[in-house]
């Protein structure tokens, strides 16, 4: 749980101290290498997403321009600039799970929802986002949902998968 607001984000003491410790793994001058780790962790504490000031606190952590931390936030798909839902739904859109049926997955998804790709339900449960290649080519249609993959994708496997989770939700 974050110690302070969105505008004024700071991270917890048990995660202070473990970006010390990571920073400490690196030569003098060398804290951007912990970049990363250091996003996931931001993403995790500050609500699922990494918002300017978040953005802004990491790199004043690092001693790094805030551009610094932008470049690197905006260029992995795996780190989100907006809310999003409990439940990211992220279809491969490569072409080896396209011929496979990726993009009848995304039209499913989008129509059982009720949202576009990118978008999130009114409840604030999914979110559908297309992403590059998940290394599950043998196996596709896949998604991802968090560090689960859910391969061999049929829209009555995608209907059994969101009607678990609004079960988890309600608590059922």
């Amino acid at each position: 749980m974050p110690h302070a607001t969105l505008e004024q984000p700071a991270f917890s003491p048990d995660s202070l101290q473990k970006i010390r410790d990571s920073i400490a793994r690196y030569p003098e001058g060398r804290q951007k290498s912990t970049l990363l780790p250091v996003l996931h962790m931001a993403q995790a504490e500050f609500g699922g997403w990494l918002s300017v000031p978040v953005m802004d606190y990491v790199a004043s952590l690092l001693g790094l321009q805030p551009i610094e931390v932008y470049e690197v936030a905006t260029f992995y798909t795996m780190f989100r600039l907006k809310p999003t839902g409990k439940y990211v739904l992220e279809v491969c859109r490569t072409g080896p799970c396209c011929v496979v049926g990726a993009e009848k997955i995304t039209a499913h998804l989008k129509k059982i929802l009720g949202i576009e790709v990118g978008e999130t339900t009114p409840d604030g449960l999914f979110t559908i986002l297309e992403v590059e290649c998940l290394a599950s080519c043998g196996t596709g249609p896949v998604l991802q949902l968090g560090e689960r993959y859910i391969e061999n994708l049929t829209p009555e496997r995608i209907d059994g998968l969101v009607s678990e989770l609004r079960d988890q939700k309600a608590g059922r």
